[in-house]
């Protein structure tokens, strides 16, 4: 489909699954290259994350450990600019070579808080994932070091991204048309 709808927005076809499931693949094989030798644990940023992370670690190869982490800076299309820290780490992470599978970072505001918590955990290595990047909103100073698919500043949906919790489950990218 061009265009759909997510309940009071319209929103035109932006990334197709096929380009995404390219991006993945490409991710997963420097991944893969990266790692060897290294037992990393992977934190899939909730909500948005969940699709890409599972499309994603179905292809990592290495031996490596999954768990999930919380965190929210949106409120319907904006960014609050806040981090909540909505669900913990519980896992041990001293020393360890760290994975960070987000879906989007745009302003940086919701990885910087997550970089900060892992550092308090003394984690060892620590590798930003991204399906999609927005390097026209990103304020911070951190280093993404895997990026799917850069983007220009607009608000999407699908793949994972949501609209106020509607349209994660469609899988293409679609952006906004109407605010």
């Amino acid at each position: 489909m061009d265009k759909i709808q997510v309940k009071d927005k319209e929103f035109e076809l932006f990334i197709t699954a096929e380009t995404i499931s390219k991006a993945v693949t490409r991710i997963a094989l420097k991944l893969n290259e990266d790692l060897k030798g290294k037992d990393p644990i992977f934190l899939v940023v909730l909500n948005g994350a969940f699709i890409f992370a599972s499309d994603l670690i179905k292809k990592i190869t290495v031996d490596c450990e999954v768990s999930f982490v919380k965190l929210s800076s949106y409120s319907g299309t904006r960014s609050t600019r806040m981090v909540k820290e909505l669900l913990g780490l519980n896992e041990v992470l001293k020393g360890r070579t760290v994975v960070v599978i987000e879906d989007i970072i745009d302003t940086g505001i919701t990885m910087a808080g997550m970089i900060a918590k892992l550092k308090e955990m003394e984690a060892g290595d620590v590798k930003i994932v991204t399906c999609l990047f927005k390097p026209d909103a990103f304020s911070k100073e951190f280093n993404i070091d895997y990026v799917g698919i850069e983007i220009p500043n607009k608000f999407i949906v699908g793949y994972g991204l949501d609209y106020d919790g509607y349209g994660r489950n469609i899988p293409d990218i679609y952006q906004i048309t109407t605010s």
